[in-house]
This record gives C-alpha cells, structure tokens and sequence, in this order.
C-alpha cells in the first residue's frame, strides 16, 4: 500500500506550510482560517497514520492505538472542516467586494 505513505507526507507538509502561513500574516481571520487549515491536515495525518500502522503490523495492540488515533484524527479532520467553512464565510461576509 503505497497510498498510504503518500497521503501521510503530502499532509505533514502541507501541515508545516500552513502553519509557517500563520506567521507570515497579521489579519486574525486569515490566522484562524490558516489554522482551521492546519487541523484538516493534522487530522488526515493522524487518521492515515494510524491506518498505515494498523494494516503494517496487524497486532492487537496496534488495533487499540489505531483505534484510539482514528478517532483523535476524525475529531480534527471534523472541527477543521467546521472551521475552516465558518472562517470562510465570515470572509465572505467582511469582503462582498472580492467575492
């Protein structure tokens, strides 16, 4: 399963590139967005991680922490998304004019 590796490295960079976004900007709600940005990519993280350890070792102990890391993942893959659209919205909101 190659997928699996690629997805967990494509989201730990994207991860790292939003987070070094954060620091590059001074409007807060781009910072909040940026950050909503980040968990997304920290959940996928988690979440494939997990998968990748599980489906690589095939243990029971490795089934209880891939469960308890796949639920970590999906709570942050969840408020990333919910963040991430309300951030969104609230830009919309503040600039009719670039919409």
């Amino acid at each position: 399963m190659v997928i699996f590796p690629i997805i967990i490295a494509i989201s730990l960079v994207l991860y790292i590139y939003y987070k070094v976004a954060i620091l590059k900007t001074k409007d807060g709600l781009t910072q909040a967005y940026f950050n909503a940005k980040s968990r997304i990519c920290l959940g996928s993280f988690v979440f494939f991680f997990a998968i990748n350890q599980y489906i690589l070792y095939q243990t029971q102990i490795s089934l209880f922490i891939g469960i308890i890391l796949l639920i970590l993942g999906a709570m942050q893959l969840s408020l990333g998304f919910k963040e991430t659209k309300h951030y969104r919205n609230e830009w919309k909101r503040l600039n009719p004019q670039e919409s």
